[in-house]
This record gives structure tokens, sequence and C-alpha cells, in this order.
């Protein structure tokens, strides 16, 4: 009876280790870049995010988003997206 248990252990073990490794890969990172602020890209991130749920996707369940604001000043673009870079997004 031992035996058949230990059998039964080591079975349950070996179908939950694909699980568990799954579980352990690090979620994709999406990154969004924008002239604008979360206020005047309202509809645009409704309909991404919206986009997103259609493909399996929703944030902060399988899929991080970096944000990245230039609140109207062009100039600070490059910095973002430079930082968005560093960030290592995946999309």
């Amino acid at each position: 009876m031992l035996r058949r248990g230990f059998i039964t252990l080591l079975g349950s073990a070996a179908a939950a280790w694909p699980l568990a490794a799954r579980a352990q890969q690090p979620m994709p990172v999406i990154g969004y870049l924008s002239s604008g602020s979360p206020e005047s890209d309202d509809f645009r991130l409704t309909a991404f995010r919206q986009g997103l749920n259609e493909t399996g996707y929703v944030e902060d369940q399988n899929v991080v988003i970096e944000y990245r604001w230039a609140q109207g000043q062009n100039d600070r673009l490059p910095a973002l997206a430079a930082d968005l870079v560093r960030r290592q997004v995946t999309g």
C-alpha cells in the first residue's frame, strides 16, 4: 500500500511539473507610448484593452502594459521610448 501511495504522489508531481514551470514564466510586457495623457487617450486605451481581451490577454493577469506619457511635450518622446527599450518590452 505504501508503494502505491508513493507512485500516486510521484505521478501527481510529474503531472503538475509543466504547470509549475509555466506559472514561473514572466508575463509579456507591452509598451504604450503616447504624446498625450491618460485622460486624452481614454478612448484609445479602451479600444486597445478591448482588442487585447479579444485575443485572450487581460492586463495584469497574463500581460503587463508599461505606459509612458509625454503630456503634450513631444520633445520627451525619445527619452520615454528609450525608457521602454531599457524596460525590454516585448510588444
